[in-house]
């Protein structure tokens, strides 16, 4: 098969090479159950396949097909037959093998070399080679380690020779508290395990120095016999034995003295070491020496990769990740201390396992057609390249004259229709092999458009558009598109036509919208569909915001007008410097404005508004500046006058000195001048910044570019602003160059799997230099093409380059040229072609469940050339089935975890107790996710169930109470019973001795006898599995009263009163329930009762009640379940139909015109009392006026309601004055005083005239009042008021 092709066989493959296309399989489940596929293997256990000898054997086989294939096994080499041992069983619809050795079988009675088949009618995939062993690990031998005693400074080494294990185990050391040995540049660990001291110090004597093996696939440890190390330090021990022996030294030993590197591993002076390619590449050197040496490491005539090397167990070992063959070499370690220098040469040589270059393809012909299949591998030494048929060496296999093999490349013409096959290619060296399926399936299929019909795209015009036809059969239809009718076919430098059938639109025009139809065509039929475009009017600011200068506490207004597709909905946002405006009410946007009111200093900035649709977007943005208002009217600061008198002078080829005359200051001196063009040529009208000068010159030396015809304008700033521009000076034109430059953020990237888009940001209108700006793009493979490939463009900023390989770097360069030359030569920058979908799924899939609520999965990672592109991780798909209890079996939504590409080990969390769950692993990269691995199923342990769906009081009666509650919806496992608990609750919510009962899992509900009556309780009720106890219900009840003898009443003295704000009710209660509510209800009506909820409080007043109604109202106490436990009798309230107002009743007429009379009446009274008084008898009144003075200007007594009266000195009463009531005062007086002109004695007016109490008899304190003048009727009368 190595033989050297011939001329015109080359010539024949190179043409197959270009000409022939594998056909694709579309991912789409319709097509996907209709057509016939071979055999393809989808997840297999790894080549060498360590198992733990503890637990069940499961060797993976997974493939898929239609018809679905059936599976068969080998065994070192002879078919295995499985129903022999009944301990061997195959999956359903699998070739999965699972080895029951629970029932103690040994696990190495299966070690051996196991291959799986696929078959169906259509061929037959087989799996690698699966080398099954089971993990060891050895016990330690018994030895009996001496002592150490070293002296101090000399170098030391502590063997581990670990037992041999598979895998080999991890070697560390401890000491007695396992805690690591420290280790630094003077004490490491070898790479073989052992423990080397460069010298020895009085710190490092220990009796325990332990050497631990750590076997992973059984997690066992194991350790060495401590090893005991005591160093001696001489010097102190010769000093100290010289104190007792008269300064002799008694220890002849000298101190080590300091000395020159040398090397103690490796021990000779040049060591070789092989490495396959991809391995990790491990040296070290160790050195004794005092001082510690220090190490270094170089590479002869080659630096050390520095992304994949590192320096471990501080620079003593040297270690390289993913080996390749620029790797091998010379390397030298280098060991130096202050005495010298030491070196050793270690050469590596780099082989390599085969790896793949291009690795076998399924390929799917339609009768008659022709096709290639090849297998490109590398390694050293190179592998050889045999090829098989359904498992079988091809040259045994049945003749096909439609096949021929040339080496590494199978050729299939005139192929015919059953000729679908699977074919091996094993490429092998001494190091390895890679065994990959491919089949050649012979379909014969009409053609189907897969792209869902009457999809409506939208673009904005100038924009290009992607037309899809997903289109599928066999042989490979020819697509074909037509606009609005099938009369003409599209084509011309307007459309550009992909090999995938999409139709692409550079520049999207109005006269593009329409209906767009795509044909597909083979020699079996005709399929098509319809799509449709819609070109939209792009979004425009017609009237962007403009620069303010606002005083603060002053408004200002941004306006902001846009203009847009009438069919596209648009949004209006505004930003401050970038991110979004103050959440404050001074701001206030409108439909096409923003306004700030009251402005300080803080709202100064760069405001930009965006006008935002479905499909595009555009802003605008301007300047706010904030000033504080002028102190005084007096001084007025404003912006500079506009700068005048401009003049171009010195004119270069790329120069200009441009000078002014500066404007008025207006009180604020100039701060800068500002210096603007306007390019003439390419942006007319269009004024641009170019530099910024002191505000003390006046002139500036501008440097300017080719090809521009410039217009100059200068504007001065001071504190307040910008002036006015200056009028423009003359035009000054520069003349064309090449160009100074290239585009910039050149980059190379893929869109598809066969593409590469080639991007740049293009040189503006003044960098062109000149006219006819074009761009050169180049691109070559890196590594793989020589020459450049090249294509000119004008007015566009990216370049598709198609049909290049999956995800393999490019050097690519922009370079811009003009009608006047080349730009300078631009650096290359890597870009990597497309990626595409991952080919394979991750293996090895297995699911250890750690608690009942997390899971652990681990996956083998997807070989590097599966990838397809760059892989950015791996994604867990996971979903709960249905749980294990009979009762619940729901499905959930799919959860997933997504892990970082480095992993091979992820944790599931928040799983569902007592449930199914399947997962599936995918890897993806940045095109999407490639294949699932086989779904996994995994059971997650019982869990803490949850709480009881209900829990209520059925029945209450005097001595008992009824509970009832409902099974846990989520049962987490089998319910062993529920734990029921109960206290009672006193008056002052303190809590009783707590009863504890375990209850059976199929009860719910249970009555408690025997409790006294009117007593509150508390329970409890929880659910139980074996993992422990749920959540916890509570509920809480009281016996009824007792029915015998009435109890005291929970309310009490239950009143109400009116007011002007409505009914108050007012109550007292003693019952324990917290939640008391007055209900009321209109007297005599059927509706159900109001409820109003009391504060805490022993009063609530009823508002809103109807005036002239009665209402029936009673106090209700709740309990925690909302039912009633003591409530009121029941209290009518009459609301009254109208409240009379409060009217001041002397203010009255009948009021004033009753007191009007009665003192007329008085008034009659005393005249005719004092006429009486006159034509009587005298008084006896003289010889007391002169003993006691003047009656009248005795005083009225503050503490006697009475009035001053008269008295003689003898304290007779006067005659016919009537005696008190009290009996407690006689006085003499005649018949006609004061006192008889009235019916009674008990009489007295209010201020107004009105009675207000009496006209009493006179103590003994009260004074005579007689005079010999008649009494005047105005005097008597005052004598009241």
């Amino acid at each position: 098969m190595d033989r050297p092709r011939d001329g015109p066989l080359a010539l024949l493959l190179l043409f197959l090479g270009h000409v022939i296309t594998a056909l694709e399989v579309p991912l789409d489940p319709k097509l996907l159950e209709e057509l016939l596929q071979p055999p393809t293997i989808t997840h297999q256990s790894p080549k060498d396949y360590i198992i733990d000898p503890r637990e069940n054997i499961v060797i993976h086989c997974e493939a898929k097909g239609k018809p679905h294939p059936s599976f068969s096994w080998t065994r070192n080499g002879t078919h295995f037959e499985m129903d022999k041992d009944p301990k061997v069983l195959m999956k359903p619809r699998s070739g999965t093998l699972v080895m029951d050795i629970s029932g103690g079988e040994r696990a190495e009675a299966y070690e051996g070399v196991y291959q799986c088949s696929a078959h169906n009618e259509l061929g037959t995939a087989v799996s690698n080679s699966i080398v099954l062993r089971q993990s060891r690990s050895p016990l330690w031998s018994k030895e009996r380690i001496s002592p150490i005693i070293a002296q101090k400074g000399q170098s030391l080494i502590l063997h581990c020779r670990p037992p041999a294990g598979l895998p080999p185990p991890i070697i560390f050391w401890m000491d007695n508290n396992f805690q690591r040995l420290p280790q630094s540049r003077r004490v490491s660990q070898a790479l073989n395990g052992d423990l080397y001291f460069s010298n020895v110090q009085p710190e490092d004597s220990s009796s325990n120095y332990i050497c631990y093996a750590r076997f992973p696939h059984t997690q066992t440890i194991q350790q060495k016999q401590p090893i005991s190390v005591r160093v001696l330090d001489m010097d102190t021990l010769n000093d100290t034995m010289a104190d007792y022996f008269n300064d002799t030294d008694l220890f002849s030993d000298k101190p080590v003295d300091e000395r020159a590197p040398v090397f103690m591993v490796p021990s000779e002076s040049v060591s070789s070491k092989m490495v396959l390619r991809g391995e990790i590449l491990e040296m070290e050197c160790i050195a004794d020496g005092l001082p510690t040496p220090a190490i270094s490491w170089v590479k002869r005539n080659s630096e050390i990769p520095s992304g994949r090397a590192s320096f471990l167990s501080f620079d003593k070992t040297l270690r390289i990740t993913d080996v390749s063959e620029a790797d091998a070499g010379e390397y030298r370690c280098i060991a130096n201390n202050r005495h010298g220098s030491v070196h050793h040469t270690i050469r590596v040589t780099v082989n390599a396992a085969p790896y793949w270059i291009s690795a076998p393809r399924n390929l799917v012909l339609a009768p008659k057609e022709m096709g290639i299949i090849t297998c490109q591998a590398a390694g050293h030494p190179k592998p050889s390249i045999r090829w098989l048929m359904n498992g079988l060496p091809i040259e045994n296999a049945p003749k096909d004259p439609s096949r021929s093999v040339e080496g590494d490349t199978l050729i299939f013409s005139e192929v015919q229709t059953g000729s679908s096959a699977v074919y091996q290619c094993n490429a092998s060296n001494q190091y390895g092999y890679l065994l990959s399926n491919a089949f050649v399936n012979v379909l014969a299929e009409p053609p189907r458009v897969l792209t869902p019909p009457n999809i409506v795209y939208q673009v904005i015009m100038n924009k290009p558009t992607l037309l899809e036809c997903v289109t599928f059969g066999s042989p490979v239809p020819i697509i074909t598109w037509f606009k609005d009718s099938r009369s003409s076919m599209l084509e011309g430098n307007a459309y550009v036509f992909h090999e995938n059938g999409t139709l692409e639109i550079h520049m999207s025009q109005p006269s593009n919208s329409g209906k767009y139809t795509c044909v597909a065509r083979n020699n079996l039929g005709i399929s098509e569909n319809h799509v449709y475009l819609e070109v939209k009017e792009p979004t425009r600011i017609l009237r962007p915001p403009e620069y303010r200068e606002v005083q603060r506490n002053r408004d200002v207004v941004f306006e902001c007008k846009a203009k847009h597709d009438p069919s596209l909905v648009p949004t209006m946002t505004w930003l401050k410097d970038d991110g979004e405006l103050p959440d404050d009410e001074r701001f206030r946007v409108d439909s096409d404005s923003l306004t700030i009111t009251d402005v300080t200093e803080s709202d100064a900035g760069m405001y930009t508004c965006i006008m935002n649709t479905t499909l595009d977007q555009d802003s605008a943005s301007a300047q706010l500046t904030v000033v504080e208002a002028p102190p005084t009217p007096a001084v007025i600061y404003e912006q500079p006058g506009a700068p005048t008198d401009l003049e171009l002078t010195d004119p270069g080829a790329r120069s200009i000195q441009l000078t002014w005359t500066p404007g008025e200051e207006h009180n604020s001196p100039i701060k800068k001048f500002l210096i603007q063009y306007e390019d003439a040529l390419h942006q007319s009208g269009v004024w641009h910044n170019l530099t910024e000068v002191p505000g003390t010159k006046t002139t500036a030396h501008l440097k300017l570019s080719p090809y521009v015809h410039y217009s100059f304008r200068v504007l001065a700033l001071n504190d307040v602003g910008f002036s006015r521009p200056s009028m423009p000076s003359h035009q000054y034109r520069t003349s064309p160059a090449a160009p100074d430059e290239n585009p910039t953020e050149v980059k190379g990237h893929g869109t598809e799997h066969d593409n590469l888009v080639i991007t740049w940001k293009p040189l503006m209108p003044l960098q062109a230099n000149g006219p006819g700006l074009q761009y050169k793009v180049m691109w070559r493979q890196q590594g793989i093409e020589k020459d450049w490939t090249s294509v000119s463009v004008a007015n566009v900023s990216k370049f598709v380059v198609s049909g290049t390989p999956t995800f393999v770097p490019y050097e690519v360069m922009v370079q811009a040229l003009n009608d006047y030359g080349l730009g300078p030569k631009p650096g290359a920058v890597i870009g990597y072609s497309g990626e595409d979908f991952p080919s394979a799924a991750p293996g090895d899939v297995r699911v250890l469940v750690l608690n009942s609520t997390l899971a652990e999965v681990r996956w083998s990672p997807v070989s590097p050339e599966s990838v397809r592109g760059r892989l950015q991780g791996y994604k867990v798909h996971y979903q709960r089935e249905r749980s294990l209890h009979r009762h619940n079996s729901h499905h959930s939504k799919q959860s997933t975890e997504i892990f970082s590409p480095n992993k091979t080990r992820g944790k599931l969390p928040d799983l569902l107790p007592y449930s199914v769950y399947s997962l599936r692993v995918t890897a993806f990269n940045g095109r999407g996710e490639g294949p699932s691995s086989v779904p996994q199923r995994f059971e997650t342990p019982e869990g803490v169930p949850g709480a009881p769906s209900f829990f209520k009081v059925s029945a209450l009666d005097l001595d008992s109470l009824t509970l009832e509650w409902g099974p846990p919806h989520e049962r987490n496992g089998r319910l062993t019973g529920y734990t029921f608990k109960y206290q009672s609750v006193d008056s002052k919510n303190d809590l009783g001795l707590l009863e504890e009962l375990d209850l059976p899992s199929n009860q719910s509900s249970f009555t408690l006898h025997n409790l006294p009556h009117s007593t509150r309780y508390k329970f409890y009720i929880s659910a139980r599995t074996q993992r422990g106890v749920g959540p916890t219900l509570t509920e809480e009840a009281v016996t009824v009263l007792d029915r015998a003898p009435p109890v005291t009443p929970a309310f009490g003295n239950v009143s109400s009163s009116m007011s002007e704000d409505g009914a108050l009710i007012s109550w007292e209660y003693w019952g324990p329930e917290k939640h008391l509510y007055v209900e009321y209800i209109i007297d005599n009506s059927d509706e159900d009762w109001h409820k109003e909820k009391v504060n805490g409080s022993q009063f609530h007043v009823l508002k809103g009640l109807k005036k002239g109604l009665a209402y029936k109202v009673r106090v209700v106490a709740q309990g925690h379940d909302d039912q009633a436990v003591h409530h009121s009798e029941e209290l009518l309230v009459k609301v009254p139909a109208m409240v009379s107002p409060q009217v001041d009743i002397a203010t009255q007429g009948w009021f004033i015109g009753l007191m009007s009379a009665i003192a007329l009446l008085i008034l009659i009274l005393l005249i005719i009392c004092f006429i009486k008084r006159n034509k009587g008898g005298k008084y006896p009144v003289k010889e007391k006026e002169d003993a006691h003075g003047d009656p009248e200007i005795q005083p009225m007594k503050e503490d006697d309601i009475t009035f001053g009266e008269y008295s003689d000195e003898d304290r007779k009463p006067l005659k016919g004055s009537r005696t008190p009531s009290s009996g407690t005062v006689k006085r003499d007086g005649s018949d006609d005083s004061l006192v008889d002109c009235g019916d009674s004695g008990d009489t007295q007016f209010n201020e107004d005239g009105s009675f207000i109490g009496q006209y009493s008899g006179r103590s003994d304190r009260d004074a005579t009042h007689d005079s010999s003048e008649p009494p005047s009727p105005v005097n008597a009368m005052n004598s009241f008021v």
